[in-house]
């Protein structure tokens, strides 16, 4: 795995999870300098004290525009460009076609569609010649997971951004590619889709049948496979989406 010496990374949602594990991944390849975004001061916190003095905690939404504006703000203030962006803030709730709200749809799309393209669309005038970002997306998109439609369809358009935005950057030679993970135990699957600790058991059990390689991922596994997108060692890599699951789509 390429070296990330000098190098100044950005993750969104790296409270916890896949972030989490990414921003610290980054660090343990040498990275000068890592922001990590989020929501949740309090959290956020408590993740900048466990990554040590090179992380850098920013407060923002990625849903909301003005927040991202004064994120950008902050990183130009520092006097910093970034040499990789992980957009990887998201989330997931179940919902239920027919009894669905607006309010419901909003939330999803605002942080997983909206929040993305203005992730990057803030962030773009910092990134450098030649960078790299990476979008989170999901296998969801693919399975047509039940109750699962607004979540999958989210991670469908994340997709279609990175193959439309790695020609429209070729100019700044900033290549942009997509992670999509299979079910990877994160707080997620407590927080967003309300599972208990029971149900999570027996998902495990029921992947066990439907995963090649038996199990969920770690939030460890997907951060390998981000580095590897924004490293070197992925230089001609392009506009791709790599599934990260243990084979399940593949079957």
């Amino acid at each position: 795995m390429s070296d990330f010496s000098n190098q100044t990374i950005l993750v969104t949602g790296a409270s916890s999870g896949i972030g989490l594990a990414s921003a610290q991944a980054y660090l343990d390849k040498n990275a000068k300098r890592v922001y990590i975004v989020g929501r949740n001061a309090q959290k956020l916190e408590l993740a900048q004290a466990q990554l040590g003095e090179r992380a850098i905690a920013l407060v923002a939404d990625v849903g909301n525009l003005a927040q991202l504006e004064q994120m950008a703000r902050k990183i130009r203030h520092n006097g910093d460009t970034l040499d990789v962006l992980f957009a990887n803030a998201g989330i997931a709730e179940n919902n239920l076609i027919g009894s669905t709200t607006e309010a419901a749809f909003d939330a999803i799309f605002d942080t997983n569609v909206k929040g993305v393209f203005f992730t990057v669309q803030s962030l773009l005038p910092l990134m450098k010649l030649g960078g790299n970002i990476v979008l989170n997306a999901s296998v969801a998109a693919h399975k047509g997971m039940q109750n699962l439609s607004l979540y999958s369809a989210s991670k469908a358009a994340v997709r279609s951004f990175a193959r439309t935005w790695c020609n429209d950057l070729k100019a700044q030679k900033i290549r942009v590619n997509t992670i999509s993970p299979g079910v990877t135990l994160t707080p997620i699957l407590q927080t967003g889709l309300k599972m208990t600790e029971q149900q999570i058991a027996d998902f495990s059990r029921y992947l066990q049948d439907v995963v090649p390689l038996g199990r969920m991922a770690d939030p460890t596994e997907i951060a390998a496979a981000v580095l590897f997108l924004s490293s070197s060692a992925a230089s001609f890599v392009n506009g791709v989406e790599l599934s990260v699951d243990g084979g399940m789509t593949q079957i």
